[in-house]
């Protein structure tokens, strides 16, 4: 495979892992504006917002199955505009059943688009030989970044959200179909390679991938937290007023951004398993000092050090998937990507009942606690295993996550 063919392989994953942060921010930022314009009551609303991620780990699932006809280019190429359209059709109904067939679609293929993302990943880090993971991730928090700023935009102009969406679709379907068409799948397999897999073999072994799959999961419970109840927690619990508690989830996300656009460097000089080891410190000691600040600057200061901590789990947690099962490693990124909305799922509703029953404060402890248990698996992210270097980079003696 030519450098030039891998060169825009890469370029083009960006761009869909890009594109896909800018919708999901669309979406989620804007959950206010389509509670209100579907009429969805407080009561309803989890419901509609925990069958996305259901739905989604469904679409996941399958998605191992139809990758090993059409391969994962031709599925993301097809699911990210479908993913967009659905964006489109939750701002253009007004009934609520149009909100539920709008969400469920959006449910349905986002869980192929995650996944099969997370495919051309792997596989494409096999071929280049060192680290490139965290750079896709990197894309996709750049992504968000834009999103989250488009949604305040169309909110500060008081913006329908059909006309807040109907531009960024426009713009971003047709960029994305067209880059679908230097979607480059990356190396295959030496035989007899790690876990056991030869060449062509579709098993994955449960016992190897979960606690890949455990570290998936705290990691996004983690996630969850900070976008759910970092800025109620800022307000109810230090005191800070309505427009500060807004920062810490951008500075979240910004740190996140710096954290998986230096992340790659980090794992060739130091190796996955150091890397992972530090983040989850890292993201444990920001929420210890969430849970213990005595004002809403010191919070928002824990924020940020949680996004560097957080940042690089779940990037090398896929590329781990791909290095313990080298001749089935889109079955097993397919069926980790599922413990990404089950974290999601859980992460929220955790907190909240903690929160209620105890205290906000003590609630922070229990994602401090799962995430630092992470250390405990960092041997699932050991480098021996991986044995990269397809002919187009030489092998490095250190991990390439």
């Amino acid at each position: 495979m030519t450098d030039a063919r891998l060169r825009r392989g890469r370029g083009s994953l960006a761009v869909s892992f890009f594109v896909q942060g800018v919708t999901f921010a669309l979406l989620v930022t804007r959950i206010p504006a389509i509670q209100d314009r579907y009429g969805i009551s407080d009561g309803l609303l989890p419901v509609f917002l925990a069958a996305v991620p259901i739905l989604a780990g469904v679409a996941s699932v399958a998605t191992e199955k139809v990758v090993a006809r059409v391969g994962p280019g031709r599925v993301l190429r097809w699911a990210q505009p479908v993913v967009l359209l659905a964006l489109l059709g939750v701002g253009a109904g007004s009934e609520m059943w149009q909100a539920a067939v709008a969400l469920g679609v959006f449910g349905l293929a986002v869980g192929a688009l995650d996944a099969s993302m997370n495919m051309l990943g792997v596989s494409l880090q096999r071929a280049y030989g060192r680290s490139i993971m965290l750079g896709f991730h990197a894309a996709y928090s750049l992504g968000g970044i834009a999103g989250a700023s488009l949604a305040w935009a169309g909110a500060h102009w008081h913006l329908p959200l059909f006309v807040s969406y109907l531009p960024v679709v426009a713009v971003l379907l047709p960029a994305a179909f067209i880059g679908s068409r230097w979607y480059t799948p990356g190396a295959e397999p030496p035989v007899g390679e790690a876990a056991g897999e030869t060449k062509g073999s579709v098993g994955v072994s449960l016992k190897l991938l979960l606690p890949l799959c455990l570290v998936m999961t705290f990691a996004y419970i983690g996630d969850s937290t900070v976008s759910n109840w970092s800025a109620k927690y800022l307000q109810d619990v230090l005191g800070s007023s309505e427009e500060l508690a807004t920062v810490p989830y951008n500075a979240y996300m910004v740190t996140t951004l710096l954290g998986r656009a230096v992340g790659d460097f980090g794992v060739r000089r130091l190796g996955a398993a150091m890397v992972v080891r530090g983040g989850a410190v890292l993201a444990a000691l920001g929420f210890a000092v969430v849970a213990v600040a005595p004002g809403a600057w010191v919070g928002m200061a824990g924020f940020t050090v949680l996004g560097l901590g957080l940042s690089v789990i779940v990037p090398q947690t896929f590329a781990a998937a791909g290095r313990l099962f080298p001749g089935a490693s889109d079955a097993a990124v397919a069926r980790l990507n599922v413990f990404n909305y089950v974290g999601f799922l859980i992460g929220s509703p955790l907190v909240g009942a903690l929160g209620d029953a105890w205290s906000y404060r003590g609630a922070m402890l229990v994602p401090m606690v799962l995430v630092l248990v992470t250390v405990a698996y960092a041997t699932s992210f050991s480098s021996q295993p991986a044995r990269y270097g397809g002919g187009h980079e030489r092998p490095r003696t250190v991990d390439v996550g």
